[in-house]
């Protein structure tokens, strides 16, 4: 527009730091930048109105400079672009290739113009910098701000805070009654109260929903753990929200560092993992831990080459331990994962299993799981071993619309029949109270397949749920198996599953049987079926091969 405008070849908008020019938008020309002292733009920076200069050749600040000598620039106008506090940040110019004089208008307009520039920076900063709900400085405020900190005091020793005022769980529900104004309410008066409570030169950022973060300007645990008190005092003074008193329950992540030795990120990153901490462990404040975040770097590791692991031949295997009937004669056995990570070694699937669950790799690995217990079930099939294989299935599975046509396909590729295989489901498809969950369970009953309850009495349990689920088979889990030589209480509870199972129609498997004693309890209340180290630890196919021949023997 300035080019069009005032009839020039030339012209830019550029940004200045104390020794160079940046020209971050230009017409007529390619240099990206240039030393600031050799342009005529370091003196418009420093004037309050637009500076022209009629003829560069024949001023003796510029007639020697590149710009003049080789890019054949004569007149300039440039008019400093200026923020509302009052800083100069660079200049909007134009340049003639031959001497002349800008008018009045023609300076007015260019004024102008430096006023539209300077308007659309200083609104993408505010966009960019300043939360659109609090009107607080933003999360990249806080990290432009911790950059800041790092190029002036590297060694010096800080403390952040990072406040989250309400669980995961309060905020849906708040969201779901009460709308957005919840949150916004909440946000509004939760800032005004932490201002308050801390000093007045403390940097206070909005950086989510309902987290605040500070800056404190001292680092000795009195004084943050004086500042987490007053918060946590105020803080649950009811907030009135459409009428409704809402409580805020904070937790607080504590982070102490100094910026030479973590990234500005990092800082961000620990705070939220000292107040997730914080939250898990019912407390108010919990201080970074380096262990905890080990442990999570870990799992982001794992999740991170399951991929790898899927696809690679020597990672991810099957084991199976043999399920007996309570003479010890083989009635199945269950397919068990094992991965064997490259760099960790052995990774239990108790690890890694529930983080793959709340990713979509739990499809895929799944799938894995499926299509190699079904071959060697057909391998064992083809041997003479009939032998009923029982598959554990993550409760996501039976969100899948189509999971229970995908077994169909993979026995069929198998060939292997549907009564050949159980497949097993923890109590946790039970939150979910989902139609499609039964829908799929219902789908791969009606094709012959037995579904197994896994784990009973840890998770759900309820008469209600056993009425409604098309399973026909019952594992009580061996938290209740493993003590029952020593606990009334357990030989109490079990009996009574036993004989409430055998009631409503289900067949019973008791899961870690480690004992004798155990054994002669679960046969005289008629259990079925049982697995667990007193049998037989879990086998590789060929040990489990050799285990069976033994037995048939």
């Amino acid at each position: 527009m300035a080019s069009r405008l005032l009839r020039v070849p030339v012209s830019s908008i550029s940004l200045s730091d104390r020794h160079r020019q940046f020209f971050k938008s230009r017409v007529g020309f390619d240099l990206t930048e240039a030393p600031r002292e050799q342009t005529p733009c370091h003196w418009a920076f420093q004037s309050d109105g637009v500076y022209t200069v009629s003829d560069l050749l024949a001023d003796e600040r510029f007639e020697h400079t590149d710009i003049v000598q080789q890019g054949g620039m004569r007149a300039y106008a440039g008019a400093p672009l200026i923020t509302r506090t009052g800083y100069s940040l660079g200049t909007l110019c134009v340049i003639d290739n031959r001497p002349r004089t800008f008018s009045t208008e023609e300076t007015e307009l260019l004024a102008d113009l430096a006023e539209m520039v300077m308007s659309q920076i200083e609104l993408e900063n505010s966009i960019g910098r300043i939360h659109p709900v609090s009107g607080h400085p933003n999360e990249y405020q806080l990290i432009d701000d911790l950059d800041d900190i790092a190029g002036r005091q590297p060694e010096a020793e800080h403390t952040a805070l990072l406040i989250e005022l309400l669980p995961a769980r309060q905020l849906r529900q708040g969201m779901r009654v009460l709308g957005a104004n919840f949150v916004e309410n909440l946000i509004h008066s939760s800032t005004e109260t932490i201002r308050r409570c801390l000093d007045a030169d403390t940097c206070l950022y909005h950086i989510g929903p309902t987290r605040c973060a500070v800056l404190l300007s001292a680092t000795c645990a009195s004084v943050w753990e004086a500042a987490a008190r007053r918060l946590d005092l105020h803080l649950r003074e009811p907030i009135a929200c459409d009428g409704i008193p809402v409580r805020a329950v904070p937790a607080i992540g504590v982070y102490t560092f100094k910026p030479a030795d973590v990234t500005p990120r990092d800082v961000l990153r620990r705070l939220y993992n000292a107040a997730e901490d914080a939250r898990d462990d019912g407390v108010l404040t919990a201080s970074y831990d380096p262990d905890h975040d080990r442990i999570h770097a870990r799992r982001f590791q794992l999740l991170g080459s399951l991929s790898d692991a899927l696809r690679a031949d020597d990672q991810l295997a099957l084991m199976f331990q043999p399920r007996v009937d309570l003479s010890g004669r083989p009635r199945g056995a269950e397919a068990l994962l094992r991965w064997r990570h490259p760099h960790h070694g052995p990774v239990s699937p108790a690890e890694f299993v529930p983080l793959v669950e709340e990713t979509a790799h739990i499809q895929e690995l799944t799938q894995w799981v499926l299509d190699n217990a079904l071959a060697q079930v057909a391998r064992w099939r083809r041997a003479g071993h009939s032998l009923k294989v029982s598959i554990n299935v993550s409760a996501p599975n039976l969100e899948e619309p189509d999971f229970a046509a995908g077994v169909a396909r993979l026995l069929a590729r198998h060939d292997v029949p549907p009564g050949a295989i159980e497949l097993e489901f923890t109590e946790s498809v039970l939150a979910r109270d989902d139609g499609r969950v039964i829908e799929q369970l219902c789908a791969l009953r009606d094709m012959g397949i037995e579904i197994a309850i896994d784990d009973f009495g840890t998770g759900y349990s309820s008469l209600a749920y056993l009425q409604k689920l098309p399973a026909s088979v019952l594992k009580i889990d061996r938290a209740f198996i493993k003590d029952l030589p020593t606990s009334e209480r357990d030989r109490k509870l079990v009996r009574a599953m036993i004989g409430m199972a055998h009631d409503l129609g289900y067949r019973v498997v008791a899961e870690g049987i480690e004992s004798e004693e155990g054994v002669a309890l679960l046969a005289e209340w008629g259990c079925d079926e049982a697995q667990g180290y007193y049998f037989s630890k879990p086998l590789s196919v060929g040990d489990m091969e050799a285990w069976l021949a033994a037995r048939n023997h």
